[in-house]
């Protein structure tokens, strides 16, 4: 049975005169408030608030948090998201009150510890990158591909370079060509090959000295590591143009490849899927870059610098494209990776690469004989398995199975990306899950391709809402609440 507070608005459970508290008569003298603010202020009648006692509001949200699903609560194998659980260990550190009492305009003499932990933290990434020069200061990882690519716009603009194009995959994320076209570039999308990798006829009859930077996800977006990269750098870098590494997969090399090693110029991180910080919600994010050398100048200020043994905002830095942050960043965040760092350590962040990528070739293994993976009979961290025989046979799509999961308590996999696919499920498992989770997810799916068509197209059936028409909620948001 439904909680009727849970599947009700706080309008609709509003009752006229109902108070959260009642205090009692105030014993100074009363004043209206026409008597302390300007009449002219005032509204013409109280705001339209719900009126309800404290249980009713705390058992309504209570109730609404319990029909949600979580990575605290349920598996999530959301591909190419890397959705793990996060570490409450990390959550108690970035808690301490001596890192959240503190203000962004304290002298810099007042917060070195806080500065030690973010220089360290830069140290660090900039080593598992192999790209000396880092950035805190993006807000996500979208916002760290705008970064970096305003930063090689800035590098082409001193040399007096006029690269006007940015070479995507058509496997690419959806943000690297919006990043491109927001920095000012125009985005050209390359081709893959049948298996999955970069054409490399189709790059090269794109790649000329108007290309600024080439953008590729390795491992893709379809979890292979396209082992051409060392030679698509070469031919970049030929051209004179850069090659910006999408770190959103590197939870699967973590420890065993570093970008700049096989030719990236920049990179960004995604702490909340590599360093298992919050994710969704809207936010808070980081997307730290990591850079070469050459670029370093041109990084957003303040970056964290140590001298004459103290750690102080660098500020003075004449290339800078300038801030792209309000203060520092979201520095919770950021502690949050620390903190993941320093548990896990060296040897430890290539365990985890190695169980992620683990995870995901046993989970494939249990799933390609219903559910067919085109590319690959081995992947890294993730793999895009197709129902489009489902769908010829049965009219059953990979919504249909999506919907479906959510009825025994699994979250969905990732459905139609990346395009190239036709009816993709992408599935990641991440080197957070046990054996058993995996074998009762692929279990489950198993079980739900045979069950029939008529049930499966109006699923979920156990969860508050089942299918909304989620391009009319897109389009037409219901956004205030209207009474009968």
């Amino acid at each position: 049975m439904r909680n009727r507070q849970a599947t009700q608005l706080l309008f609709e459970l509003s009752r006229s005169g109902r108070r959260a508290g009642r205090l009692p008569e105030c014993d100074v003298p009363r004043q209206s408030l026409e008597e302390l603010l300007p009449v002219s202020h005032l509204a013409g009648n109280p705001p339209a608030l719900p009126e309800l006692a404290e249980p009713d509001v705390v058992r309504h949200y209570t109730n609404l948090s319990q029909q949600n699903m979580s990575v605290d609560t349920h598996f999530y194998p959301l591909g190419s998201c890397t959705m793990k659980y996060n570490s409450k260990r990390n959550e108690r550190l970035a808690g301490l009150p001596g890192l959240v009492n503190l203000h962004p305009y304290q002298p810099a003499s007042s917060v070195q510890g806080l500065l030690q932990l973010l220089f360290e933290l830069q140290q660090m990434l900039a080593e598992i990158s192999g790209l000396p020069a880092v950035s805190l200061q993006p807000a996500a990882g979208a916002h760290g591909e705008l970064t970096a690519l305003m930063v090689a716009a800035a590098y082409f603009r001193e040399r007096e370079e006029k690269r006007t194009k940015v070479l995507t995959p058509d496997s690419a994320h959806g943000t690297n060509p919006a990043s491109a076209a927001m920095a000012g570039f125009d985005a050209v999308t390359v081709k893959s090959t049948s298996d999955g990798f970069v054409d490399l006829e189709d790059f090269d009859a794109k790649m000329d000295q108007k290309v600024a930077v080439f953008m590729i996800t390795n491992p893709n977006t379809l979890g292979l590591f396209d082992r051409q990269v060392g030679d698509i750098a070469d031919r970049v870098h030929r051209q004179g143009g850069l090659i910006y590494l999408d770190g959103a997969n590197m939870n699967a090399i973590l420890g065993i490849a570093r970008p700049g090693d096989f030719g990236a110029d920049m990179m960004h991180f995604n702490p909340h899927k590599t360093f298992s910080g919050p994710h969704g919600g809207g936010g808070p994010g980081a997307g730290p870059i990591c850079v070469g050398p050459e670029l370093g100048p041109y990084l957003p200020v303040p970056t964290v610098g140590y001298q004459d043994g103290s750690y102080f905002l660098e500020m003075h830095r004449p290339q800078s494209i300038g801030r792209v942050r309000s203060f520092f960043g979201n520095v919770g965040v950021l502690v949050r990776a620390y903190a993941y760092l320093l548990t896990h350590g060296g040897d430890g962040l290539r365990r985890v690469a190695e169980n992620a990528v683990l995870n995901a070739n046993y989970l494939l293994s249990r799933v390609r004989h219903f559910l067919p993976v085109p590319h690959g009979d081995r992947c890294m961290h993730e793999f895009v398995a197709t129902a489009s025989a489902l769908k010829q046979t049965k009219g059953v799509t990979a919504m249909d199975l999506a919907k479906r999961l959510l009825d025994f308590g699994f979250h969905a996999p990732t459905v139609y990306f990346p395009l190239t696919v036709p009816e993709s499920m992408m599935i990641e498992p991440t080197e957070t899950e046990s054996k058993e989770t995996l074998d009762a997810f692929a279990e489950t799916l198993f079980r739900i391709t045979d069950e029939s068509p008529e049930l499966l197209h109006d699923a979920p059936h156990q969860t508050p809402v089942s299918r909304p028409d989620e391009v009319k909620a897109a389009r037409h948001p219901i956004t205030r609440y209207e009474s009968e």
